[in-house]
């Protein structure tokens, strides 16, 4: 055997018997490992570094801002001039600003209701404020009931405009600049957004006009998101982790040090005349808000952020809704940043400074890097390393820079903290699902336009519950199947058994428990599961 050479083991392979096919791939495998495999990996690993370290620094200094920012009291308040607005005898309701409200929604049986009386609840001159509820339904049933919903407030007394459409182009973004058409709209001087699941406070708007009446440099005030079924199941406790940390840091800092950060999308106010000068509403990727962000900002315009003001809404309690979500926030991200790199560049009305902020914090190590090394690090590269022992990847790199991500990113809520190990592992295996949609997003690949609204379940599941229905089997068999998160999931049982038998780094403790909650994703037994009506 030691005197074949390489030029006759491939044969040799394929004549063996079944009883000694094993034996031949070990051979395959020990003359292919040392000049390619063993090479690739540790090209793999350093690259894998390189992407921690750039993520483990901006969490640091993400952590270190917003500790100087509570500190120093840097409340938005004493950082932009802040008014309530008053009453004026002469002038009378003419003194308040017009405020249009936009309630965009498709379908939305579950939480028309909610939104529309929210935003017809919120307290302002009634004069002075218009409620324009955009309805795409391409259901009648639910058309008609949105309607009636907006002609029972209009009998109040509320200024409520129902507009439809007849399709549905450019989604959100489409209906949006429809709604910003009509003629009333040009006595507006700002507009509020508000999805169909938000739901306001009576003084939102007093305590968010007036930033942008006394200073004219800002464009955007953005309100936090307040999460109302948080504890409806593990998934929804493992999103409010992340989105927690995505307001109480990444947009308190952005706010504090650039005035700079994308608009979520709903629960903000815009300055018209700045959404009009960056160009509107464009339909271009699935995240319109971040695009009329990152282009507002390129004219000159500042955005602020205000934590204290939280606005109730309602996160996907379902595996299917929250999927189809975030491909859509990991895909859209990615193609944005593709159409618009150049476009930042060569701006000449931002600082350098800003321009490496929005390039590479907000779009490479948030946008990109964070996918990317959190599914190809942890996920591929990190159990490969137990099949390849001559590649090692250093302590620090796999066991205390992963440690201080994950604690850095508890702080956003600390009620969950005994709840870390699960958020690591649920996240590891979403990383695939985002890692996809990034490089659709960058490729430009089939699903890089997909835009599907996020089921909202409102009191739909309670209803179900309280009504005795016949019994129906749950799903169909392979419904709720993800096979790529099988097949991880079946690669890191492999590397673990290996890593029992072989190993000495103990990594199998964490492949076991990775490659459980990839089959538990893979299966779809996630979220809240809805009976069939």
């Amino acid at each position: 055997m030691d005197r074949l050479s390489s030029t006759t083991i491939l044969p040799d392979t394929f004549q063996g018997t079944r009883d000694d096919f094993s034996m031949q791939i070990a051979l395959i495998w020990g003359q292919i490992k040392a000049p390619l495999i063993v090479p690739l990996l540790r090209l793999a690993v350093i690259i894998c570094l390189i992407m921690s370290l750039m993520l483990f620094i901006e969490r640091v200094y993400m952590g270190i801002v917003i500790m100087l920012v509570k500190l120093f009291g840097r409340k938005p308040e004493r950082r932009y001039k802040w008014e309530p607005t008053k009453d004026d005898v002469e002038l009378g309701n003419s003194a308040y600003p017009m405020v249009l409200v936009q309630i965009p929604m498709y379908n939305e049986r579950e939480v028309y209701q909610l939104s529309i009386g929210a935003a017809c609840g919120l307290s302002w001159p009634s004069d002075r404020i218009i409620i324009q509820v955009l309805d795409d339904s391409t259901d009648p049933t639910i058309k008609d009931l949105v309607e009636l919903e907006c002609q029972r407030w209009a009998s109040k007394g509320i200024n409520i405009k129902y507009e439809i459409r007849d399709n549905r182009n450019g989604y959100k973004a489409g209906a949006l600049k429809e709604g910003m058409k009509r003629n009333y709209v040009k006595h507006c001087d700002y507009v509020v957004i508000f999805d169909a699941d938000f739901q306001p406070e009576p003084d939102f708007l007093w305590r968010t006009i007036p930033f942008l009446v006394h200073n004219p440099e800002l464009a955007l005030v953005q309100a936090r998101w307040k999460f109302v079924n948080a504890d409806e199941c593990l998934m929804t406790r493992m999103q409010e982790m992340s989105l927690d940390y995505h307001f109480t840091v990444e947009q308190e800092v952005g706010s504090s040090t650039y005035a700079f950060f994308g608009f979520n999308g709903t629960a903000g106010v815009w300055r018209i005349a700045a959404l009009n000068e960056a160009g509107g509403w464009k339909d271009r990727t699935t995240v319109e808000d971040m695009d009329l962000a990152v282009r507002a900002s390129l004219k000159g315009w500042k955005f602020l952020y205000l934590g204290s003001l939280k606005v109730k809404n309602e996160l996907p309690s379902t595996l299917k809704a929250y999927r189809y979500q975030q491909h859509r926030w990991s895909c859209g991200p990615a193609n944005l940043f593709r159409k618009m790199v150049m476009e930042i560049i060569t701006n000449k009305k931002v600082s350098t400074w800003k321009k490496v902020h929005v390039i590479y914090s907000f779009f490479v190590v948030r946008k990109l890097v964070a996918h990317i090394v959190t599914f190809i690090f942890y996920c591929i590269v990190l159990p490969a390393t137990v099949l390849v022992p001559e590649v090692e990847v250093p302590k620090w790199g796999a066991v205390y820079i992963p440690s201080i991500i994950t604690i850095l990113n508890a702080v956003g809520t600390p009620r969950s903290f005994h709840l870390l190990v699960f958020w690591i592992l649920f996240e590891n295996a979403m990383s695939l699902h985002r890692t996809k949609a990034t490089f659709i997003g960058l490729l430009e690949a089939g699903r890089v336009n997909e835009w599907i609204v996020t089921e909202k379940l409102g009191d739909a599941l309670k209803a179900k519950a309280t009504t005795k229905l016949p019994r129906k089997p749950r799903f169909r068999f392979g419904e709720r199947l993800h096979l790529l998160e099988l097949c991880v999931g079946a690669y890191l049982v492999f590397c673990g058994c290996y890593d029992v038998v072989f190993g000495k780094n103990h990594y199998f403790i964490y492949l076991y428990a990775q490659a459980i909650a990839f089959f538990i994703m893979g299966f779809g037994y996630v979220g809240t599961i809805v009976p069939n009506s």
